[in-house]
C-alpha cells in the first residue's frame, strides 16, 4: 500500500470516528464499497501512467531511429545539381601573312640531310619558300593572307556537380563535364585538325579537357576534399583537382552565382589545376567578408627518370596567394599574386597537329599580379547594375632554354627569339551587366586589352576562338541574357534561359595565350615570317545559347 492510501484510509478513519455511531454502523458498508471503489480507481490511474510512460519510451526510441534514417538518407548528406547548354556559334575572321611554323620546322629536318657545303645560307629560306636543295625538294611554307569561317558549329554541354558531406566538417565536391561539337569526336572543328589559329585551340590537354569541345566522355573535370573549421577555428583545407576555372567576373556572363572562396580571378587563372588551398577567414567587423588563402596547383609532372642523369625536365607548378579584403553584396575587392615555376616549353597535346608535342625542356618563371574589383548598384532605373575594372601584370624569366620541334632547335624561348630577356605585359579587363527583374533580362556589355608582351594561364575560358582574356590587343563583347518565367522544382537555383552575344578580336600582336617567342606586331608580318599557328589579325563570334541549370 502506498503512502497515498494510507493518507486516504486515515482520513476516512478520522471521519468515522467523528461521526455518531448509529450513523456510523449505517453507512460502514457504503464506506467499505467507496474505499474499494477508489482503490480500484487508484490502481487503474497508476497502470495508465506506468502504459504512458512505456509509449514515451517507444516514441523516443521512433524518433532517435527516425533520425538516425534522416541523417544517412542522401538529401542530408548528398546533394545533386548540374547544368546543360547547346551552343551556336557562327565564326569568321582574318588572317595575316606568315610562314607557317610546323613546314618550315619539317622542311628544315628534311634539309638538315643536305650536305653542307649544298646548304649554307641558303638552307632557311628554302625552308620557308620550298624548291630543291642539294636534290631535295620540299614543300613552301608562305602562306598569303586569307579569310576563315564556319558559318555553323554546334556544341552541346553537360555538367554534373555532386557534394557528399562525409563526416563532421569533411566534404567531397566533384564536377563532372562532357563538351563535344555536334557530329564529331574531336576538336577539329576549331581549326586544331588543320590549322591552329592560337596554341591554346591547338589541341586538347590537361588542364581544358571538358573546357574544348572534344568528345562525349564525361570526365572529370574537378574534384576535391574540404576540411572546414578546423579546431573550431575559420580554416579550412582542400585538396584533389582544383575548382579553378570560371573564377569571378566570368560568372556574370555564365549567368551563375558567385564561385564564393573557392574561385580564382579569371584574368589569371582559368585552368583545371591539381593541387590544394588553405584558407583563413577572419571575423573582423571593419572588414565583412574578408579571407585570405595559399594555393598550390602542379600544371605538369615529370616521369621517372635516371637518378644520375635525369632527363633535363623538372615538374612546373604554381604557387598563389590571394586576399580578399572586403565583400559584401555591394562590394567585393580582390588582391592576386602568382608564380609559376619551371613553366614548360609545351604541353603534352593529346588530339591535332601538334600531338607530337610535349614537354621536353623548362623554360624559366613568369609572375602574375592582379587587382580586381566586383560591385553592384540597386535600383538603377528599372533595374539593378553589376560592375567589374579588373588589372594584372605579368613578369616573365626565362632559363635561356627554347622549344626544341622534331630534335630541331625553333629559337622560341619564354616570350623571346634570340637573347634571353625579361618581358612585362599588362592587361585589363572591364564591364557591365544590367538586370531587369521583371522581365528577366540581362543585358553584358565587356571589354577586355592585353599588352605586347601580356601572357597569362586561361586556356581553359569558354570562348571559340581563343581566350579573350590572352589576347594581345582588344576584344568587345556584348550579350543578353532573357530568362524564361518559370518555377524552379529541382532547387531555388534552377533557371532556363537564352542567351545571344558577338564578340570582336582585334589582334595587335602574334602569339595570344602563347609564351613560346617573342611577339610580332601584326603589321609587320609577311609570307616569310615562320608562326607555330596562323596568326589571325581579326576575328568575330556571333553565338546563341539554351540553357538550363537544375
Amino acid at each position: 500500500m502506498n503512502k497515498f492510501m494510507k493518507v486516504l484510509i486515515a482520513a476516512v478513519v478520522l471521519i468515522a470516528f467523528g461521526l455518531p455511531i448509529p450513523a456510523m454502523a449505517a453507512g460502514q458498508d457504503d464506506l467499505q464499497k467507496k474505499i474499494e471503489q477508489l482503490s480500484q480507481e487508484l490502481e487503474a490511474l497508476k497502470l495508465q501512467v506506468k502504459e504512458s510512460v512505456a509509449k514515451t519510451k517507444e516514441i523516443d526510441v521512433v524518433k532517435a531511429q527516425v533520425k538516425k534514417t534522416e541523417d544517412k538518407s542522401l538529401g542530408r548528406w548528398l546533394s545533386v545539381s548540374g547544368d546543360y547548354r547547346f551552343r551556336y556559334d557562327y565564326l569568321k575572321g582574318q588572317v595575316a601573312p606568315y610562314a607557317d611554323g610546323m613546314t618550315v620546322f619539317g622542311n628544315v629536318g628534311a634539309l638538315m640531310a643536305v650536305p653542307a657545303n649544298a646548304v649554307s645560307p641558303l638552307l632557311f629560306p628554302t625552308a620557308i619558300g620550298g624548291g630543291t636543295l642539294g636534290g631535295v625538294t620540299v614543300a613552301s611554307a608562305q602562306r598569303n593572307a586569307f579569310d576563315v569561317k564556319n558559318e555553323s558549329l554546334y556544341t552541346n554541354r553537360f555538367g554534373l556537380n555532386l557534394k557528399a558531406k562525409a563526416t563532421e566538417d569533411v566534404s567531397v565536391t566533384a564536377r563532372l563535364l562532357m563538351y563535344k561539337a555536334a557530329g564529331a569526336q574531336d576538336d577539329n572543328a576549331l581549326g586544331s585538325g588543320n590549322t591552329a589559329f592560337s596554341f591554346d585551340r591547338a589541341g586538347l590537354f590537361d588542364g581544358t579537357i571538358g573546357h574544348v569541345p572534344g568528345d562525349n566522355k564525361l570526365a572529370v573535370d574537378r574534384v576535391y576534399a574540404t576540411w572546414s573549421n578546423i579546431a573550431d577555428q575559420p580554416i579550412w583545407f582542400s585538396i584533389g583537382r582544383r575548382p579553378s576555372t570560371g573564377g569571378v567576373p566570368s560568372h556574370l556572363k555564365e549567368n551563375k552565382s558567385a564561385p564564393g572562396n573557392s574561385g580564382v580571378p579569371a584574368l589569371l587563372v582559368d585552368y583545371a589545376f591539381d593541387g590544394l588551398t588553405l584558407g583563413y577567414a577572419p571575423d573582423i567587423s571593419a572588414l565583412p567578408g574578408a579571407y585570405v588563402k595559399f594555393c598550390y596547383g602542379r600544371g605538369f609532372q615529370n616521369d621517372i627518370e635516371n637518378a644520375d642523369t635525369g632527363n633535363g625536365l623538372k615538374n612546373t607548378d604554381m604557387i598563389g596567394l590571394n586576399i580578399v579584403p572586403y565583400e559584401t553584396d555591394r562590394l567585393r575587392a580582390e588582391l592576386q599574386y602568382n608564380r609559376g615555376m619551371n613553366i614548360f616549353d609545351a604541353p603534352k597535346m593529346l588530339t591535332g597537329p601538334y600531338n607530337m608535342l610535349a614537354p621536353a625542356t623548362n623554360l624559366g618563371d613568369i609572375d602574375w599580379y592582379g587587382m580586381d574589383f566586383l560591385g553592384n548598384v540597386k535600383k538603377v532605373g528599372i533595374g539593378n547594375l553589376n560592375w567589374f575594372v579588373n588589372g594584372a601584370i605579368s613578369r616573365t624569366s626565362p632559363n635561356g632554354n627554347t622549344l626544341k620541334f622534331n630534335g630541331l632547335d625553333t629559337g622560341y624561348g619564354l616570350l623571346y627569339s634570340g637573347v634571353p630577356e625579361n618581358q612585362t605585359g599588362w592587361a585589363v579587363y572591364a564591364g557591365i551587366r544590367y538586370d531587369i527583374p521583371e522581365s528577366g533580362t540581362k543585358i553584358g556589355l565587356e571589354y577586355n586589352h592585353g599588352s605586347e608582351d601580356w601572357i597569362t594561364f586561361t586556356p581553359a575560358a569558354d570562348d571559340m576562338w581563343t581566350s579573350k582574356l590572352g589576347v594581345r590587343g582588344s576584344v568587345y563583347e556584348v550579350y543578353v541574357i532573357q530568362e524564361l518565367k518559370l518555377k524552379p522544382i529541382s532547387s531555388w537555383l534552377s533557371k532556363t534561359f537564352f542567351r545571344l552575344g558577338y564578340q570582336y578580336y582585334n589582334f595587335d600582336y602574334t602569339g595570344s595565350n602563347s609564351w613560346l617567342g617573342a611577339p610580332i606586331k601584326i603589321g609587320d608580318l609577311n609570307s616569310m615570317t615562320p608562326q607555330l599557328t596562323a596568326p589571325l589579325k581579326n576575328a568575330q563570334d556571333l553565338y546563341a545559347t539554351f540553357e538550363v541549370h537544375f
